[in-house]
């Protein structure tokens, strides 16, 4: 097979569109209805959710890739498991399943995971990748968007590391960074927050408390996912997603009811 490609587009057309388009993206992240801080199952969830109904939203994610520990399952094996009723957000999404015992079922985290990023970027998603949570911004106590910076400038030698982030405004913030809950500890150095960290393992309890808990803890910031195992003390649930995306689901349904309580607040009177 012989395949020619098109030969009046070189080294320069590709930087131009790359330079232009990722400029163009950037700028309309400066400002979101919501920004989700962590690309994995719990945030890509949130995102998805909020997206389709039209909302404008930004995943931050600190790595050059997306789905964090959905990729590989657990101890290296990379078969995702779920708990009833997590099965039903996988039909959803068109991910194929088998039933292994009452109420659990598995299939493969790459293949999953792979699912879950292209219905988040369908339903309109925006991604910043390789771009970490620096601080967040805070107005009349209430917190208004994120400061980011790239991921890489973390490594560079000490006198380099001085350069400048950037701010993102936004309405709500959700934390969905994981174990590291990277907002709410952005909360706890200023004494606005206690961050507990998550209890021992405990998978009947974890997920349902994990869901149960995740909601807003600050004016302006929700909590997703393992991040909210962090900030309450919860058990951990090991290599089971079915609570990453039933969290990252109600974390997207709180989001969407403070956007519209803040829509009702600035209206204007008649």
């Amino acid at each position: 097979m012989t395949v020619r490609f098109a030969p009046e587009v070189g080294e320069k057309e590709i930087t131009r569109a790359i330079v232009s388009k990722f400029a163009e993206q950037l700028l309309s992240s400066v400002e979101s209805d919501v920004v989700v801080v962590g690309g994995g199952p719990a945030g890509l969830m949130a995102a998805r959710d909020l997206a389709i109904k039209g909302i404008k939203v930004l995943v931050v994610e600190q790595n050059n890739y997306l789905g964090g520990g959905f990729w590989i399952g657990g101890y290296l094996m990379n078969v995702a498991t779920f708990r009833h009723p997590a099965e039903l957000v996988l039909d959803e999404l068109g991910v194929r399943y088998e039933p292994v015992s009452d109420g659990l079922f598995v299939t493969s985290a790459p293949y999953a995971c792979s699912k879950l990023i292209v219905a988040a970027c369908e339903a309109g998603a925006r991604i910043l990748n390789m771009s970490q949570l620096e601080d967040v911004v805070l107005r009349d106590g209430k917190v208004s968007g994120v400061v980011v910076n790239w991921t890489p400038v973390k490594s560079l030698p000490k006198l380099i590391t001085c350069l400048d982030p950037i701010a993102l405004e936004s309405k709500v913030v959700i934390d969905a960074t994981g174990h590291d809950a990277a907002a709410v500890g952005k909360l706890e150095r200023r004494g606005l927050l206690k961050l507990p960290g998550m209890n021992a393992m405990w998978v009947e309890r974890s997920e349902d408390a994990v869901v149960e808990f995740t909601g807003e803890v600050f004016p302006g910031l929700i909590v997703a996912g393992m991040s909210v195992a962090e900030t309450f003390g919860l058990p951990r649930m090991g290599p089971t997603f079915g609570a990453m995306l039933l969290s990252g689901r109600r974390a997207a349904e709180i989001a969407l009811m403070k956007l519209q309580e803040l829509e009702i607040k600035s209206a204007p009177l008649r």
